[in-house]
């Protein structure tokens, strides 16, 4: 096979790009645990500075900065020997209350390594890896990295492409937020809506542990409660809104959970499916995000369908018509799409 010099130029190029990447994985989730993203977006600083700001040590403090500075990730002045932070990278690595915050992917992608031995096996055995078989640091990871979108779309425009869901929360409504992991999804909720009332689904009972902390720390009262169940053993209780926040691909029946939904849904509720945006075709995802995407898929969403019943695996990039057609198998049979972002498909179904 003859080899183009310079298309292997020009991967060679890609995959020192794509090493230096996976290196530096580890020091932004270093720098967002120790919080020198933090210290750093203050202002100039050289390693002795942040270091002292930090309660680090300067030698590896000094090590970090260049790793950081090379990626581009911060900036360096040499005539002053200090770094900083733009504006613009202050805001994805240093401001978890920005909309565009990043600094939580370290956690996630540190237990795709950690638990990468199970995956491996799974490859050969076809079995699942269950979120019960996780390293910890992947459901803290999750929950950071989503609430970047919950926070700045969900109450804000979500909710309202919903047809007649916000008159109903501001009245007083029932809503259950099934696979509601660390709860921050139910927490926001709450938060706009006080005459609604919360209920927080899933099955791994550490997530339900932190989620009842959360709530708690929040002071949300009796408005929110949280509880270990499945998406098809919630209590059935007529619900005005049933919320699915980019789980319904991780579980293993997702029929099955939409058919519960129609059976603990009230006649004119609503179920609002919020999944990680995808094209129909294999094609049309092939992009920046779908590798995010088909990534995770890999190591995270589909061996944890694959460890439940049936192990439908639809995987994060199953798209809106595979979607709409797991809803008509459940009984929902109305059904559009509501909202969309980069990131995520807002998904309205009705009985």
């Amino acid at each position: 096979m003859e080899v183009n010099s310079d298309r292997l130029n020009a991967f060679m190029g890609k995959m020192v790009t794509e090493l230096g990447a996976a290196m530096n994985a580890s020091l932004v989730l270093l720098g967002d645990k120790l919080g020198l993203y933090r210290a750093l977006a203050k202002g100039p600083m050289n390693s002795a500075e942040l270091a002292s700001a930090t309660g680090t040590k300067e030698r590896y403090i000094r090590e970090w900065l260049a790793s950081q500075a090379a990626s581009g990730y911060i900036e360096y002045d040499s005539a002053t020997g200090k770094f900083s932070m733009q504006p613009e990278q202050a805001m994805a690595l240093a401001d978890e209350d920005s909309p565009v915050f990043l600094g939580a992917f370290g956690n996630v992608v540190a237990a795709t390594f950690l638990d990468e031995p199970k995956i491996t096996d799974a490859f050969k055995t076809g079995k699942g890896v269950g979120w019960n078989r996780r390293s910890e640091c992947l459901f803290c990871g999750t929950a950071r990295f989503f609430r970047t979108g919950y926070k700045h779309h969900l109450v804000q425009e979500w909710l309202p492409a919903l047809e007649g869901v916000v008159e109903k929360l501001k009245r007083g409504a029932k809503v259950a937020d099934v696979g509601c992991g660390h709860g921050v999804s139910t927490r926001l909720m709450a938060e706009a809506f006080p005459n609604s009332r919360f209920y927080g689904f899933d099955y791994h009972e550490g997530s339900i542990e932190a989620a009842r902390r959360s709530a708690a720390e929040a002071k949300l009262g009796d408005r929110v409660s949280f509880a270990v169940h499945s998406a098809k053993t919630y209590p059935a209780e007529g619900y005005d809104l049933v919320c699915f926040f980019d789980c319904l691909h991780d579980m293993g029946d997702p029929v099955g959970a939409i058919s519960h939904v129609r059976e603990s849904m009230a006649k004119d509720g609503t179920c609002m499916l919020v999944e990680p945006f995808a094209n129909d075709r294999l094609e049309d995802n092939l992009n920046p995000v779908g590798r995010v995407y088909y990534a995770a898929s890999t190591m995270i969403c589909t061996p944890a369908s694959l460890d439940q019943e049936v192990g439908l695996a639809l995987g994060a990039q199953a798209g809106e018509a595979r979607l709409r057609k797991v809803a008509r198998e459940g009984g929902l049979t109305r059904f559009r799409r509501a909202a969309e972002t980069p990131f995520n498909l807002i998904l309205e179904a009705r009985i």
